[in-house]
């Protein structure tokens, strides 16, 4: 009877433990969060994903996946219903992408917001708002593979371009034409080597000659220098000559007044008395002309004008 007795109590006792112990896991597994539903309308693939996957918003999980169908009244497109904590920020600008964890390939919902419209988006088991499903990172490297194979194409075309043969023997000239040109700079350089030599003779020259250009440029700027000296007798030379200039313009202006008060005066007498003698002339001239005898008998007397003896009236002629 004992060994029955501590057979039912350490049966009981387990039993307890076991049912303490599905107790206790279930309290802590259970998930207390209050969330709302939203719709993820998908138009891609949505490989990796399945049901109880974690829904995150920028990283931080908000969520979990519940189910995904497809959509019955548009073929093609997959619905996905996922459950976001209340607090999430959902707006009307939110959408979803699909993401990886590592190489693992199971794929979660990553949610972001482009942040146009930041009115927060409502949602409720009666009225499931929507969400737009982007395109993840391998879907856009999906669809843009072949774009990626044509460009890789062009480049391996135009690789086996740049090796063809003609190619290569146009790089091999050019390599020539370098290596030339190389040559000729090395031999130029071996030119120059005789002359950068003497380059610091040079240097030490030009020193000096702008040394002695600054002490000339120094002496001509002194007050009690040479060149100012110079310019002091070439202004005085020029005063002398301002002042003979003066001197002749006055001996001018003296010649001018004598000329016009003294020497006209009499050049114009004199050019009265040379017209007075050839009228006189010209009266002779005309005496001899009308009465030739009058040179060895003299001129003949005038005749008398009226009021004056022995003048006559002329005879008048008769009337026709």
């Amino acid at each position: 009877m004992e060994n029955k007795s501590h057979a039912f109590w350490a049966g009981l006792f387990t039993v307890v433990l076991l049912v303490a112990i599905a107790a206790a896991a279930f309290l802590f597994n259970v998930d207390r969060s209050v969330r709302v539903p939203y719709d993820l309308i998908a138009r891609t693939n949505v490989t990796g994903l399945y049901t109880d996957a974690a829904v995150r918003y920028r990283g931080l999980d908000v969520g979990k996946v519940q189910s995904i169908k497809f959509d019955r009244e548009h073929p093609g497109q997959i619905l996905i219903r996922i459950l976001v904590d209340t607090h999430a920020p959902i707006t009307h600008s939110t959408y979803g992408s699909l993401g990886f964890q590592g190489v693992t390939g199971i794929a979660f919902i990553q949610l972001d917001d482009t942040g146009r419209d930041m009115t927060p988006l409502s949602s409720s088991e009666k009225a499931v708002a929507q969400l737009p499903m982007r395109p993840g990172l391998l879907d856009q490297l999906q669809q843009r593979g072949d774009i990626l194979l044509r460009k890789l194409e062009r480049i391996a075309d135009d690789v086996n371009d740049v090796l063809s043969p003609q190619m290569r023997d146009q790089l091999l000239g050019t390599a020539a034409s370098l290596q030339h040109a190389a040559d000729g700079v090395t031999d130029l350089t071996k030119q120059m080597a005789p002359a950068a030599g003497k380059l610091p003779q040079t240097l030490d020259q030009l020193d000096r000659t702008l040394a002695s250009t600054n002490q000339l440029i120094t002496g001509l700027n002194r007050p009690d220098g040479p060149f100012e000296a110079n310019l002091n007798k070439v202004g005085t030379a020029a005063q002398q000559a301002g002042d003979a200039l003066t001197a002749m313009n006055v001996s001018l202006q003296d010649l001018s007044a004598r000329v016009g008060y003294d020497t006209l005066p009499r050049v114009n007498s004199l050019a009265d008395d040379v017209r007075s003698a050839v009228r006189s002339v010209d009266r002779a001239a005309d005496t001899f002309s009308t009465s030739p005898r009058s040179v060895l008998f003299g001129a003949p007397a005038a005749a008398p004008g009226p009021g004056e003896p022995g003048f006559t009236w002329p005879a008048a002629h008769p009337a026709k």
